[in-house]
């Protein structure tokens, strides 16, 4: 098994252990990037409010395309701008693991994501990501929070 597939699993697992105690909800996501062109798929969880309306929002990325696939480990906050309106308008960022399988070859690098979106309270999201150093360069997502209070 590669090392990339072990390092996954073992983040998959602690967020699965440790993320409900805390979490404000558990959710999917789904979109297309640029540079590389792929299609991904993840999972994220987001906390309850840490500070007023910042909230912290790691999420797990796998996409596919280009000759390539990238697994993104991102550590994101987001602010929501307008908390008490049906449609919370947000943006944030935060740094990125991600993890590049090549015909074989894998190696891991760096990166930075700013985020920017619109999240309805039940759930239904959509967001947009401009990458930095050595993230997509764009993408564009929606995806879906499972919420319990």
């Amino acid at each position: 098994m590669p090392r990339y597939v072990r390092f996954v699993n073992v983040i998959c697992v602690w967020a699965a252990l440790i993320t409900p105690a805390a979490a404000q909800g558990l959710g999917v996501r789904a979109g297309a990037s640029v540079e590389p062109d792929q299609f991904y798929f993840g999972g994220h969880a987001e906390t309850a409010p840490l500070f007023e309306q910042l909230r912290f929002r790691p999420n797990l990325e796998i996409g596919f395309g280009s000759d390539l696939t990238l697994v993104a480990v991102n550590l994101e906050f987001a602010y929501l701008l307008s908390p008490d309106e049906q449609f919370s308008l947000y943006a944030g960022g935060g740094p990125a693991l991600n993890i590049i399988d090549t015909d074989g070859a894998t190696n891991s690098e760096g990166g930075f994501n700013l985020l920017f979106g619109a999240a309805h309270e039940g759930g239904l999201f959509g967001e947009v990501k401009v990458g930095i150093l050595d993230s997509p360069n764009f993408k564009v997502g929606v995806g879906y929070t499972f919420r319990w209070r």
